[in-house]
């Protein structure tokens, strides 16, 4: 009973909030609760006399009741600090984040969008919070180490920011055993209880095992381990053949010589180009992209899995392909001397790299060749071999294309790519920089010349109320802000970066760029500067994107990899055959899912290069390297090897020389009795101290001068 008044009441103070706190008798309340029998209303009155003598209402005027205080609600999203205490990034309320203390957290886990009571602080100098509804949970599925004794287990999840232990019913175990690396689901949490209940979902090995820890890395991150067994059915279903009648409605391009360019070790090859020399001296070039959207049918149990997992994951190791093996490395690769279906970017060009004509389909193509980049970059390179003349004319064409992207403010980001040597049981046993070089950017920019072109020729084709709805790749202007930080810090190795202008600015980053290339500061530099950009996202509502100077840009180039490039697909093909204005609020929710995915894939990425850092590094404990600082923080400093490009931390409390403290504004610490400053850039010399490999950690000793 006690909990229906309490739920009553509740309803009656929101009825009150939603109406700007406006005087209002028992039967108003009642009647915009729908209540209309006499004995409910009776309850309400009841509560509004029992909450006044309580202190929550007032009664303004005879029979007509107030809220004596209006509290102030707000959503965001939890963040947790790593004392146990947390803040709130509102919606769009407040400018600033909220504290909220570890005890007004009311079991709000790292992540969970929640409604909070803000008040003032005791001090009143800032806001604070208190959490009141958790609205929904960020996730319930959790890695880490199973604990069994005799009556009950425990489970203790590796995610530092999981504050909580997994109680674990014996029954609820699934074969897991003591010590063993697993998956849990918290399943309930008692109101009486400390600790969330849970299940083991999956067993994933023994912690330390390569194939356990990619595996958990995977999981962490909310992406399946394998496809649900509809979902390979399906694709397993799927003729090999081509029909005749499939090809009639397709623009045949299997005369026209075509050719693939990809890694040595790739094995879904979702890009092809063709070349021709047109009798006029100019030439057609055509982009040839898989045509997955004939494969994978809207609605379908591959196109829900597809969506769900919304982008292929790679791994140090391996890919987590986002369509089944069947279709991703053989109905859709576009393997040489094969008939493949493809979604197709045509384009007439003259030898100023000028677009005269262009046209947008469905193809059928046989590629001629497979290139790997190191063949094709040999053929720029030697000029001669298999299809010199056409290699050397696209990559020709690619300079123009790319020289005028950075003349009209495009920024040439080119951060280094650390990849790892593996031996057959996936340790790392030597690290390398990737090298991008010609042949990588002749594809990257007939890549960006498709996906540009696709955008503004659907753009163009309505205005106004009658734009189209349609999916970009959107990259909002840097914060002037946040850039001004960046420019403060790069003056210290003598860069100026100038904010007076978005033309300016590109220009100036990119002289940076160039600047840096091959410094000791270059990844660090460039690290920073894309952390001073706004994010990539997938939208409905924006179609520019500032860090290419595209006025209209997509992703229509990889679709056996990127949800979005799928949904690109279909919406112009049923745009090319006239159809209706799509629902712009069913893609932008699509499109919100697939950034989102995108942005747990990239985590789930960097994740698994500290544990290969942390698993190089652990034969090397003891080793001194030299490194540069490349991150500061209250309880330490972070610090780059330069020869391998592992990064580790110097603890505070182990630098002996003096008492260290962050000077957060000015990216450094300060010693307090020396003055001693290290900040980000200086180059140092550290020790291997330790390696923990199950919370990816690298802790390195300061080694004085």
């Amino acid at each position: 009973m006690a909990n229906i008044k309490h739920i009553l009441t509740e309803l009656i103070i929101n009825i009150f909030e939603k109406n700007g706190n406006k005087a209002l008798n028992y039967k108003q309340v009642a009647a915009r609760l729908n209540v209309v029998d006499p004995e409910s209303k009776k309850s309400v009155l009841s509560i509004l006399k029992d909450d006044t003598l309580d202190g929550i209402f007032v009664e303004k005027e005879k029979g007509k009741y107030q809220l004596k205080e209006v509290k102030t609600f707000v959503n965001g999203t939890i963040d947790l600090a790593n004392d146990g205490s947390a803040y709130l990034i509102p919606d769009d309320t407040f400018e600033n984040d909220i504290y909220i203390a570890p005890r007004k957290l009311r079991r709000a886990l790292h992540g969970d969008y929640v409604k909070i009571y803000v008040y003032a602080s005791k001090k009143g100098k800032r806001k604070e919070g208190e959490v009141v509804e958790i609205i929904t949970r960020a996730k319930f599925e959790f890695t880490g180490i199973v604990k069994v004794s005799q009556h009950y287990a425990f489970f203790i999840p590796d995610d530092r920011k999981m504050l909580y232990d997994i109680f674990i019913p014996l029954e609820d175990l699934n074969g897991a055993k003591n010590g063993v690396k697993a998956l849990a689901r918290i399943v309930d949490w008692p109101e009486d209880a400390k600790n969330p209940v849970g299940i083991i979902k999956h067993v994933l090995g023994k912690e330390g095992e390569n194939d356990t820890e990619m595996n958990a890395i995977l999981a962490e991150y909310g992406f399946p381990l394998n496809f649900p067994p509809e979902v390979e059915e399906e694709a397993n279903s799927i003729p090999d053949t081509i029909s005749p009648e499939e090809i009639k409605k397709r623009r045949d391009f299997r005369d026209t010589i075509t050719f693939t360019i990809d890694p040595f070790d790739a094995k879904d090859f979702d890009d092809a180009i063709s070349f021709k020399k047109l009798e006029n001296g100019n030439f057609e070039i055509g982009v040839h992209i898989a045509d997955v959207s004939h494969y994978v049918q809207p609605e379908s149990p591959l196109d829900k899995e597809a969506y769900d997992r919304g982008t292929s994951v790679y791994l140090v190791d391996r890919v987590i392909p986002m369509l089944p093996e069947r279709l991703s490395n053989n109905l859709c690769s576009l393997r040489p001397l094969e008939d493949k279906l493809c979604f197709s970017s045509v384009f007439e060009i003259n030898e100023n790299a000028q677009i005269l004509d262009e046209w947008y389909g469905k193809t059928v193509i046989n590629s001629n060749k497979r290139f790997t980049y190191e063949e094709a970059q040999e053929i720029i390179e030697n000029g001669g071999g298999e299809y010199a003349e056409e290699i050397l004319t696209l990559n020709k064409l690619a300079y123009i294309l790319r020289d005028k992207r950075f003349k009209q403010g495009a920024i040439n980001f080119e951060s280094t790519e650390v990849k790892f040597k593996l031996d057959e049981n996936g340790k790392p046993i030597g690290v390398y920089v990737k090298e991008r070089k010609d042949a990588h950017k002749l594809i990257e920019d007939f890549m960006l010349l498709a996906n540009r072109k696709v955008a503004e020729f659907i753009s163009k084709k309505g205005k106004g109320k009658h734009k189209l709805t349609f999916v970009y790749r959107a990259h909002d202007s840097p914060n002037i802000e946040t850039l001004n930080t960046f420019s403060q810090f790069a003056s210290r190795f003598g860069y100026r970066i100038s904010t007076k202008s978005d033309r300016e600015i590109s220009r100036s980053l990119n002289r940076l760029m160039s600047d840096v290339e091959g410094k000791k500061e270059q990844n660090i530099l460039t690290q920073l500067a894309i952390r001073s950009m706004a994010k990539a996202i997938y939208t409905t509502k924006s179609s520019s994107h500032y860090g290419l100077a595209f006025d209209f840009y997509t992703h229509f180039t990889s679709p056996i990899r990127r949800y979005p490039d799928v949904m690109v697909h279909r919406l112009l093909e049923h745009y090319l055959h006239h159809g209706d204005n799509a629902n712009a609020e069913h893609y932008e929710k699509m499109a919100v899912h697939s950034s989102q995915m995108e942005k747990k894939a990239a985590d789930a990425e960097r994740a698994s290069i500290k544990y290969k850092q942390a698993e190089y590094l652990q034969d090397n404990v003891g080793q001194v390297y030299k490194g540069i600082v490349s991150g500061v923080t209250e309880w330490g400093m972070y610090v780059e090897i330069e020869e391998n490009k592992c990064e580790g931390m110097i603890r505070l409390r182990d630098i002996s020389d003096d008492f260290y403290t962050l000077d957060e504004k000015n990216y450094c610490i300060i010693g307090q009795r020396k003055k001693k400053v290290y900040q980000l850039g200086d180059e140092v010399d550290i020790k291997v101290k330790r390696v923990d490999l199950s919370k990816r950690q690298i802790d390195f000793t300061l080694i004085p001068d």
